[in-house]
């Protein structure tokens, strides 16, 4: 007899997955079979196995070999998205009973992953479809891109947006489906995965205070001119970093050459990239993060690290009212500045509340889900 599924969980990058995982553990903890498309954007088989959740059930396209498929050719994935509303489709009208379509956060499969789920291609569906994550805005649709896109979509066509705080929750008041404040799963994945480092017993990077980097966002690394700047911030932090480098970016700072002068500061340290477990337990032990990436300033909010984002806008802007987040606008001088305050013994962080919530999220989300 063919397994029944009550709900659809459709992701295709590892991020998604990264701030999934929880729900798809409780929902499992809860006995609620789910049926898991996975739309092939990057590759997932090592994190199903590091988090304990099922491989897919259906995979839509072939799985690059490395982690991303398209590399920032952005025409390339466009046409992939096109491919993928039909395959996504078809998918789910053989599974009649499903009652919720969930989707995470603001790639490209989110934005087609919506799109295909609506009721603008689907006026007679009987499920709803979900986005996780709903109402993050930076309110430019070039920073980042297509993500603020993808996520502006998914807020028109879902018929349930989970907003991650009181400010996305704003974001999404005229917006026709039903908006739900529960937090920000982002939590629970942390939690979860510093708990099996403890586990695993990672060790940390080292013994002295130190700052972790990373620089991977496309409008970044397509700007000569914006990688320089970040080079020169880079080039006088005056403690033993550690910059986990993507292939893309040490590709870029080659082309431009930058590489060199980024390595002329004898205190930052090349590797490759970490997976998440170890990731989130060096970031624990950090000192200060440096960074261009959403997910890292959430996680700064959780361990208490002040983070500097190398970015021109940012849809997290919850974490920018405390006194130990700080949008560089790559603006050199002052981003020094402020990586010599952050460093400084006589800092100290002020009291305050993370606006994404408490461990329980994906709790919360499922009970929401099976009312």
């Amino acid at each position: 007899m063919e397994k029944k599924y009550k709900i659809a969980i459709i992701l295709g990058t590892r991020a998604e997955l990264i701030k999934t995982f929880p729900v798809m553990l409780e929902l499992k903890k809860q006995k609620i079979s789910y049926y898991f498309i996975h739309t092939g954007q990057h590759n997932l088989k090592d994190l199903c196995r590091q988090f304990k959740v099922k491989e897919p059930d259906l995979v839509l396209t072939k799985e690059p070999k490395k982690s991303s498929k398209f590399n920032s050719n952005v025409w390339k994935a466009i046409k992939w998205n096109l491919s993928l509303v039909f395959k996504i489709k078809k998918s789910l009208k053989d599974k009649p009973e499903i009652e919720y379509v969930i989707y995470h956060g603001d790639t490209m499969t989110t934005a087609t992953a919506s799109v295909a789920t609506s009721r603008l291609l689907n006026p007679f569906k009987k499920y709803k479809n979900v986005h996780l994550e709903a109402g993050l805005r930076s309110f430019n649709n070039f920073e980042p891109f297509p993500e603020e896109i993808s996520r502006r979509i998914a807020g028109k066509v879902s018929d349930v947006l989970f907003a991650v705080s009181d400010f996305s929750k704003k974001n999404l008041k005229n917006k026709r489906g039903k908006v739900i404040h529960v937090g920000n799963t982002v939590i629970d994945s942390a939690n979860i995965s510093l708990n099996l480092a403890k586990e695993k017993k990672i060790k940390v990077l080292t013994k002295k205070k130190f700052v972790l980097i990373t620089v991977h966002r496309h409008e970044n690394l397509k700007s000569k001119e914006r990688l320089s700047k970040i080079v020169k911030i880079l080039s006088e932090i005056p403690i033993e970093s550690y910059f986990a480098m993507h292939d893309n970016t040490e590709s870029k700072l080659k082309e431009f050459g930058l590489y060199e002068k980024l390595m002329k500061n004898k205190n930052i340290k090349i590797m490759p990239p970490m997976n998440y477990v170890e990731f989130i337990y060096q970031m624990s032990k950090c000192s200060l993060i440096v960074c261009d990436g959403g997910s890292m300033q959430e996680e700064s909010l959780i361990f208490k690290k002040p983070c500097i984002v190398l970015r021109m806008a940012t849809e997290r802007q919850e974490g920018l009212k405390t006194n130990f987040q700080f949008l560089s606008m790559l603006n050199v001088k002052k981003t020094k500045e402020k990586i010599s305050e952050y460093l400084s013994p006589k800092f100290k962080i002020r009291p305050f509340k993370n606006p994404y919530g408490e461990v329980g999220v994906s709790k919360k989300i499922v009970e929401e889900l099976t009312k």
